[in-house]
């Protein structure tokens, strides 16, 4: 029989190229470029608004952006009622937020760790709630508050704001209890912890991202609400995107008002997000993860 053949290994140079990839086709810069642009583009509608904010009003419809910057704008609304308007949103938006994280992340936490036959159907109730449109609600919580002696009161709006982020609030949150392991918990459990002790000692601090980004979506959701708050307030309890309809007067749009309130309407929530971007990213990022 003739001898194997011994077959020789392919030298590194005879071997086929690799084909380059997309960083040594383009150079790194070219992604730069395209985050910086698609960051101004984003960014653009917001350095407009404040930009008008800070224009005189004779130098409002030029399209220069050389000009001199004024603060008349936002001088004036402090003596109408916008800072009390502005208040109205604070503490509504705020007591809202709180009380639907009270009551919501437990509920969520329930959902995830219950073990009971209609969990699903519970569930799918909570989501059916956010199905309707807001306008179906509007004449019978008209009529409801009215009856109640809670129209134009910040109790109303809490109230409203609570009904609709309540569900947010446990479908948001019960993919991440989903995610966190029994074993932790069965192993504080094993040294002594109580159901309690066990949810605010293990299982909260883990879904902290989840935390920051429920509470600051469901902040933006009441804060920029228009619709409730123009059919269930008057004056005493009349919001802060309310208050910027009322600088549209016959006389004229009053555009320098209206951008430096817009300016500062948009502040809080950016005020907000800065104290929790860190937690905020990572829990959108788990969240579109998880579902």
């Amino acid at each position: 029989m003739p001898p194997e053949t011994a077959v020789m290994p392919r030298s590194p140079s005879a071997a086929t190229p690799a084909r380059p990839g997309w960083r040594q086709r383009h150079p790194l810069w070219l992604g730069d470029l395209a985050t910086l642009v698609l960051v101004l583009l984003v960014l653009f509608p917001f350095f407009w608004l404040i930009q008008v904010s800070l224009r005189p009003k004779e130098d409002m419809f030029s399209t220069s952006l050389l000009f001199t910057p004024t603060l008349e704008n936002y001088l004036a609304l402090w003596k109408g009622n916008f800072p009390f308007s502005f208040v109205n949103s604070m503490v509504s938006s705020t007591a809202a937020t709180v009380l639907a994280m009270l009551l919501g992340v437990p509920a969520a936490y329930a959902l995830s760790r219950g073990r009971f036959r209609s969990k699903g159907q519970i569930g799918l109730w909570i989501l059916i709630t956010r199905m309707a449109p807001p306008v179906a609600f509007t004449i019978p919580l008209f009529i409801s508050f009215r009856w109640l002696e809670l129209h134009d009161t910040r109790m109303g709006l809490v109230i409203v704001y609570l009904t609709f982020s309540l569900a947010l609030v446990i479908w948001m949150m019960k993919p991440f209890f989903d995610a966190i392991p029994r074993e932790l918990e069965e192993a504080a459990a094993i040294d002594g912890c109580t159901t309690w002790q066990t949810f605010r000692t293990v299982t909260l601090p883990l879904a902290g991202p989840g935390l920051a980004a429920t509470a600051v979506i469901c902040f933006i959701q009441s804060w920029n609400d228009f619709f409730f708050a123009l059919i269930l307030t008057r004056t005493q309890a009349s919001t802060a995107p309310v208050a910027i309809v009322g600088f549209i007067q016959y006389a004229g749009w009053e555009w320098g008002r209206m951008a430096a309130a817009g300016t500062l309407v948009m502040l809080p929530v950016v005020v907000f997000s800065i104290f929790v971007r860190k937690y905020l990213v990572r829990g959108l990022a788990a969240g579109s993860i998880k579902g």
